[in-house]
């Protein structure tokens, strides 16, 4: 018997003749012309059906029908005591218009008592439209919690998954009931409101709300879904083993750790960008780099893989290019296995591995950080080894005389060089293309991952002055304030330079720097700018800052006792220097990615293709065009046709941000990040997005990634700053924290949307919390 659906209270009544693992809370509903015509009635029958205080609900022909939900938008009243039943009533019909329609209803309950869970369900993703269970709850007793879009927790299985196989017993019994509900509707997509209450360790499952779920577009078949996930599974499983040039028991995947795709490219990127960023940085150079610092050698391992175009990120990888190069193996494989058993501990640390996990570089503090090894089974004669290891390396790259950043920022001249050599020769724009990437790699990106290492080891040593209590944490924050960056010279710029003399030096950069559909700032400056006004968040170029003779005193002596090479001076200047050109040489090796961009789409465009169009090719076509005679029409056609299947797979697919087994595949509970509190401040503000920039004065700016594209922000007075990805030592972070704006940097997918459906919030980073004001 296939059920039909009919207004809120109509459905209940209906889903009440049938079995279900849910209970559903006595009702009496009743129409306007029902109302209008003598209360009494109703009010009696309420009185001697309804103990206790009661809620008071819509039930509009508006809301739950097949073509629109109107979820909200009538009245319900909670909690209300007998005698003000008939104004309750009163009030909900009013909120369905001047003159409501005669067979609109109202529907009364007693209220749910021992309220600890409730929350709504989704048969299919609204997003995605797939066949995924999505759950969002809230524990406590408030079940308007989760529909007046406060957040909760969100659970997300695919509907392969057998609510037996789901070990929380809230979550399994509300699949469950989603199941029956789609095998009575007929496989209609469907969404529900439910709670649970406990009473005497009894726990009962409520049915609060059953309607049909819209869907901009119909779901694909189960099966193709499935071959989707399986195949997924499958590649995730075969890096829970060992591999013979490993070191390491197993993998984990996540979206973060170590060269942050989520926060470059995004979860979802285009295969352009996916491939541009496989090309130039993730196929092959970033492990060039780390073993040409004394890091193990990873060469011909990629470093981020894709399950149907989602960038992912084998965290075994990035783990074993840590370690020192000549550590022994036997302590090398241990090492990385308790690398990886933390992030399993704690897999919300997946954007700071680097700070929170491994042990990337020797810092003043290395001995206390190393002591929590012994509770993961080294010994002390290990640690120890692992210290000396960490020390020599660190002593090759900030040796104030040879060390190896010195030669990498030397680079960034020939790669401009060459760049002005190419765009002004007269070869086509194939071979452009060509040597722009082959110089991009050589010039650009090696020497910016050798610089970004030493910028985070910069880092990290800075942080460990604070450690041992030689730096205050407002020593460390004058002294990031000091640096002179690309951020702070493009607003000093701003104020001025012309437009024109502007748009020349900074306009190849675009939010989303891999993004061919992203305009360029030349390309849409009045997008971006507002050229009537100055920069109001611009900061000086820069505060002087000074060490106290004390403190120079205490860091040789540090430096001695340590035997580290650089002295004050050396070590300084490597801080200074490391800091400020891992933010150079990602402004000088953009320009080559961008004009590689705008390239692509130009000989695109000759061929009769759109920049869109051109945005699902994958680069390596161009490589091929370039060393083989063959019709590029057709060949770019064909990439471009694979590359928008795979992006459209990818719209259908939702993984967690860290995998650490093929079940996180099928079924995962998104939990909420740490995120990144930038400055100590306190900032209260209107939450805005970024497409709205006529409001940013003094609001707090949601954007999704901390890309440096997005740098243009600064330019407008807002109150804050909060991005869903990116780490601690981002573009972003760095640039909050030269202008003093109280920011969140890689806030997760929870958090950020939480946040962002508001309209009024604080952010206190000193205490690391968000207040939702309205």
């Amino acid at each position: 018997m296939i059920l039909e659906f009919g207004t809120k209270a109509e459905t209940l009544a209906t889903l009440n003749k049938v079995k279900l693992s849910a209970k559903i809370p006595f009702s009496i509903y009743f129409s306007y012309k029902e109302w209008m015509g003598g209360n009494h009635g109703i009010i009696k029958s309420v009185h001697d059906n309804i103990l206790g205080r009661l809620i008071v609900r819509s039930s509009c022909m508006a809301e739950d029908s097949h073509s629109q939900s109107n979820a909200g938008a009538f009245l319900s009243v909670a909690n209300v005591e007998f005698g003000f039943l008939e104004s309750a009533i009163e009030q909900v019909f009013s909120s369905y218009g001047e003159h409501p329609d005669d067979n609109d209803q109202v529907l009364v309950q007693p209220m749910l008592e021992h309220v600890v869970l409730s929350g709504v369900a989704f048969s299919h993703d609204p997003s995605s439209c797939s066949p995924y269970r999505v759950i969002n709850w809230y524990e406590g007793d408030n079940t308007a919690f989760i529909t007046s879009g406060c957040g909760g927790k969100i659970w997300i299985s695919s509907s392969h998954v057998s609510s037996d196989k789901i070990e929380n017993p809230y979550i399994s019994q509300v699949i469950k009931l989603i199941d029956e509900l789609l095998v009575y509707f007929g496989g209609v997509p469907v969404d529900c409101e439910f709670a649970f209450t406990k009473s005497d360790d009894c726990l009962t499952l409520w049915l609060l709300q059953a309607r049909p779920l819209i869907l901009k577009s119909r779901s694909d078949p189960d099966h193709e879904h499935y071959k989707r996930l399986r195949q997924i599974a499958d590649k995730v499983e075969l890096g829970m083993s060992e591999h013979p040039f490993l070191m390491g028991k197993r993998t984990v995947y996540g979206v973060m750790p170590d060269w942050n795709p989520a926060e470059i490219i995004g979860l979802r990127p285009k295969p352009l960008a996916l491939s541009l960023y496989r090309e130039l940085i993730t196929d092959s150079t970033w492990a060039y780099q780390r073993n040409n610092y004394g890091y193990r050698n990873l060469r011909s391992f990629p470093l981020m893989l894709h399950f149907y175009g989602m960038p992912y990120i084998d965290v075994r990888l990035s783990f074993n290019s840590f370690i020192p190069a000549n550590l022994p193996d036997n302590v090398a494989g241990k090492l990385v296995d308790a690398y990886i058993d933390r992030l399993l501990d704690k897999p919300y640390l997946h954007d700071k591995v680097e700070f929170e996990i491994v042990y990337s570089c020797y810092t003043l503090d290395l001995h206390q950080r190393l002591q929590s090894l012994k509770n993961e089974g080294f010994s002390e004669r290990e640690i120890s080894t692992i210290t000396e290891h960490l020390k020599t390396l660190t002593n090759k790259i900030i040796d104030p005389e040879l060390g190896l950043w010195k030669e990498d920022a030397s680079k960034l001249d020939i790669l401009k060089e060459r760049r002005e050599r190419l765009l002004q020769s007269s070869i086509g724009k194939l071979d452009t293309i060509y040597w722009l990437i082959e110089d991009t790699k050589r010039y650009g990106t090696l020497p910016f991952a050798g610089l970004a290492r030493a910028g985070f080891i910069a880092v990290q040593f800075l942080k460990s002055l604070v450690s041992v209590g030689v730096f205050t944490q407002h020593d460390y924050d004058c002294f990031m304030n000091s640096l002179s960056t690309v951020s702070g010279q493009l607003s000093h710029d701003r104020d001025i330079l012309s437009k024109e003399l502007f748009l020349n030096k900074y306009g190849h950069l675009r939010p989303g720097t891999y993004d061919i559909e992203s305009p360029r700032y030349d390309e849409a400056p009045d997008l971006y700018f507002d050229w009537n006004s100055s920069t109001s968040n611009a900061a000086s170029m820069s505060s002087p800052f000074s060490l106290t003779l004390n403190q120079m005193k205490s860091i040789s002596a540090l430096l001695r006792d340590h035997g580290l090479k650089p002295d004050v001076v050396g070590l300084f200047d490597f801080l200074e220097s490391g800091i400020e050109l891992r933010e150079w040489s990602k402004f000088e090796f953009t320009r080559n990615l961008s004009d590689i961009i705008a390239l692509v789409g130009s000989y695109g465009e000759s061929l009769g293709f759109s920049k869109s169009e051109m945005s699902y090719c994958d680069i390596s076509v161009f490589k091929e065009l370039q060393v083989g005679a063959m019709d590029p029409v057709d060949a770019i056609r064909r990439s471009i046709d694979v590359g928008m299947s795979r992006y459209k797979d990818s719209l259908k697919i939702i993984l967690p941000p860290v995998i650490t087994s093929p079940d996180d595949v099928w079924a995962f509970e998104l939990s909420e990040a740490n995120p990144n509190f930038i400055t100590q401040g306190v900032t209260t503000g209107h939450v805005v997005t970024d497409s709205n920039k006529d409001h940013f004065s003094g609001a707090i700016i949601f954007i999704q990634s901390a890309d440096p594209g997005y740098d243009w922000i600064f330019s407008y007075p807002i109150a804050g700053l909060v991005t869903a990805w990116g780490g601690a030592n981002s573009h972003m972070a760095i640039r909050a924290g030269e202008l003093g704006i109280p920011a969140i940097i890689g806030a997760g997918e929870v958090l950020f949307k939480k946040w962002s459906s508001v309209s009024r919030i604080t952010i206190n980073c000193a205490a690391k919390k968000v207040d939702i004001l309205s």
